[in-house]
């Protein structure tokens, strides 16, 4: 039982983190299906300038590059006005492609192995720390009020003399941290980085934001029960359940499997935030 809590705490990390970098951005109006792209570009930059720089300098520049990818989608959102779903998955397909590349050009041989990074309880300390900041920050402070406010109706928000585009713009790039945080988080976990290795991550946090109603503690909740299920799938690989002896793809796919059944049960009992997707 030991093990199987701390390997829930270990895999439910990224998705928390990436679930309030979703916070963010989405309880200001912003659609973000982009978290994927975010973490996996951090990753990537992580693992490439960890051996250089170390993990001080290996986490700024992984959160740097999270940043950018939040930043563009505000630009392509919230300047050029077009679809956020569009500019997310577009982001998502960039961070793909692009840090496959990288990877494979620029992964210096001389250092090649383990990436040097912060000890893994550092970020679990971070994930339970920043949900609850979050909570009172958007109930005890003018800027969390103004997040929620644009994020309910940008309309009535302008006419209290509160910018959206300027609200979001910071919300993102809180995004972009948060985001960063979780990327380079899977490298400290893993050691190494692999081609893809969010494995849809981000789309698990951003179901866990929707599943907690826009909300950083029920948030934080969801995230911790899609860890469980991650982790029980890792503990009971090969053991066979009533006698039947059940393949490891199943296993594997349960995780997703919880997803898409508790979206299927819970989406339309959760409020979304009225200006989400609105200009």
């Amino acid at each position: 039982m030991l093990s199987l809590l701390l390997l829930t705490v270990a895999l439910s990390t990224p998705l928390i983190l990436a679930a309030m970098g979703g916070f963010t951005s989405e309880r200001g109006g912003v659609i973000n299906i982009g978290l994927e792209g975010m973490m996996l570009m951090a990753a990537c930059a992580d693992a490439l300038a960890s051996p250089k720089f170390g993990p001080v300098g290996g986490l700024l520049i992984g959160i740097f590059a999270a940043v950018c990818i939040s930043l563009l989608h505000w630009l392509v959102t919230q300047i050029y006005k077009i679809d956020h779903v569009i500019s997310g998955m577009a982001l998502n397909a960039i961070a793909a492609g692009g840090t496959n590349f990288m990877h494979l050009k620029f992964t210096d041989e001389a250092h090649k192995g383990s990436v040097p990074n912060f000890p893994t309880w550092v970020f679990y300390i971070l994930a339970f720390v920043i949900p609850i900041v979050l909570w009172g920050y958007v109930r005890q402070t003018r800027g969390g009020l103004r997040l929620l406010a644009v994020g309910s109706d940008p309309d009535k928000a302008r006419l209290m003399g509160v910018q959206p585009m300027r609200v979001r713009f910071f919300g993102l790039l809180a995004t972009g941290v948060l985001t960063g945080i979780a990327g380079v988080e899977l490298v400290a976990y893993t050691g190494v980085f692999t081609d893809n290795m969010t494995a849809g991550r981000g789309y698990i946090a951003l179901a866990a934001l929707i599943l907690g109603g826009w909300r950083p503690l029920p948030a934080l909740g969801a995230c911790l029960a899609f860890g469980f299920f991650s982790a029980l799938q890792v503990q009971l690989q090969g053991t066979p359940v009533f006698g039947i002896s059940i393949p490891a793809e199943m296993w594997a796919a349960l995780p997703y499997l919880v997803t898409i059944v508790a979206l299927a049960g819970f989406l339309g009992k959760n409020r979304t935030p009225a200006g989400l997707g609105r200009a």
